[in-house]
């Protein structure tokens, strides 16, 4: 079945849609892709063209895919990257419309804010409205340790603060947390760790931390999507947390490969799809 996924699109990279449309598509899924902003590429560059999808237009888009569609037939709604605070609202409204048809739509929504040493890169509303809007509304969630600790309140320096910044997000809303990009206090040196949490449970993987320089745009988007996939096949946190994390070390490795700061999403597919490295989730205690 299909998601409706509502993100960014540039014309050069790898990010927003150009990436979770094609890991997703990849893994199997049909992808209904609306565009909330259509750059030349991604900020992260210091200068870009293009524009951000007025709410209208994208309205009028998913509108016009829904009219396609059968009541019930969208598996997933994902979101990410938000030009403006009222584009959330439309995504909402789109949320609200197709659980309505079927409460077994999943949201998934990626709180696009920042991460540790670039800061804030979204307009100054958006945190406001992610923390009121979209975390009450979402199943899944899938910040990284900076959106963690802005969307929670808190400073976290230790696993445990972790697993609790996101079950305090749990009571506001989302059923699981995906925490990504997770280093603390007594991580390895030579790891990156992703922590998958319920009311009851959690999870964490750690894979081999690779330093590319400058990083790549696009990789919490590449996390999301796989995570959500892998999810959406087997309904179980723990399996969906170990073949995320496989098939985005798969990627890591082909784009530190080509020395290019754009992800290697295409030299990496097949791997993506069956990874040559596994990695065991372990029970946070």
């Amino acid at each position: 079945m299909p998601i409706l996924s509502i993100q960014s699109h540039v014309c050069f990279g790898t990010v927003g849609n150009r990436a979770a449309g094609f890991l997703l598509q990849r893994l199997g899924f049909e992808v209904w892709a609306v565009n909330s902003v259509q750059f030349s590429n991604h900020t992260g560059y210091g200068s870009w063209s293009g524009e951000t999808t007025s709410p209208e237009t994208v309205a009028q888009l998913i509108e016009g895919v829904l009219a396609r569609s059968t009541a019930g037939n969208c598996q997933a709604i994902l979101s990410g990257y938000l030009g403006t605070a009222p584009l959330g609202e439309t995504i909402l409204d789109a949320v609200a419309r197709l659980q309505g048809e079927s409460s077994d739509v999943l949201y998934c929504c990626d709180p696009v804010m920042g991460d540790h040493g670039r800061g804030l890169f979204v307009q100054p509303d958006i945190p406001a409205f992610l923390a009121e809007r979209a975390l009450p509304a979402a199943n899944l969630l899938t910040p990284n340790l900076f959106e963690l600790e802005l969307l929670s309140g808190r400073t976290i320096r230790t696993l445990q603060e972790a697993v609790a910044a996101a079950r305090n997000l749990i009571e506001r809303g989302p059923s699981l947390v995906l925490v990504t990009s997770l280093r603390h206090q007594t991580s390895e040196t030579d790891e990156i760790e992703m922590l998958a949490v319920t009311a009851d449970v959690a999870w964490r993987v750690a894979t081999p931390l690779l330093a590319l320089r400058p990083p790549p745009g696009g990789l919490g988007d590449a996390t999301t999507a796989l995570f959500l996939a892998h999810y959406l096949k087997s309904a179980d946190p723990r399996h969906a947390l170990e073949a995320c994390s496989a098939a985005v070390y798969e990627i890591v490795l082909a784009t530190a490969a080509r020395g290019d700061r754009e992800l290697a999403l295409v030299d990496a597919q097949d791997c993506v799809v069956v990874p040559r490295h596994r990695f065991t989730a372990k029970l946070v205690t």
